[in-house]
């Protein structure tokens, strides 16, 4: 074969006998990646990629659930794509992949009605709910208005403030 440089030496890369037939020890280890906490990087990255607004207690909405009828829900935060909320268990559950009616009340009669896909499910047993997490559903008659609609509750959002009973003056920026 002569004194080529294009072979490669296995001997530096082959395991070393431990003594009995079956038994291997590795010589060198490679660094193990953990892919499980790669993908879940990957995952946030990917839901922080639209920008999100918490609303616990801000406004109040209802699903239509077939056979059980109107059912207040939590809001927890919004973004442009979808929301999530929770229900509690009493209530039921909902399923990945279902379509569910939703509405948003702005006074006591009067509410912005849409429709929205489950995507995500947790539980949560301390508090007593399941956390939907919701992809509003595309090519309906509201989905401009909703468009709208976010982007108001994102720019309201920015300066909310707890009603304590105080009066104050809004000030200029």
């Amino acid at each position: 074969m002569g004194n080529r440089k294009n072979v490669i030496d296995l001997n530096s890369r082959r395991r070393a006998k431990t003594g009995k037939s079956h038994d291997i020890a590795i010589v060198e280890s490679a660094p193990v990646l953990d892919m499980v906490e790669r993908r879940q990087a990957a995952l946030q990255e990917e839901r922080r990629s639209v920008r999100r607004t918490i609303l616990t207690e801000f406004i109040g909405a209802y699903l239509i659930i077939p056979g059980s009828g109107l059912k207040k829900v939590a809001l927890y935060d919004i973004s442009e794509r979808g929301l999530s909320f929770d229900l509690e268990f009493e209530v039921g559950k909902l399923s990945l992949d279902e379509e569910v009616a939703m509405r948003v009340y702005l006074s006591q009669f009067t509410y912005f009605p849409f429709s929205i896909k489950i995507s995500n499910v947790r539980e949560i047993p301390s508090e007593g709910v399941n956390r939907y997490g919701a992809n509003f559903e595309k090519d309906t008659v509201n989905e401009e208005a909703l468009e709208h609609f976010v982007k108001f509750i994102e720019c309201v959002s920015v300066d909310l403030h707890r009603d304590s009973g105080d009066f104050q003056k809004s000030f200029k920026k």
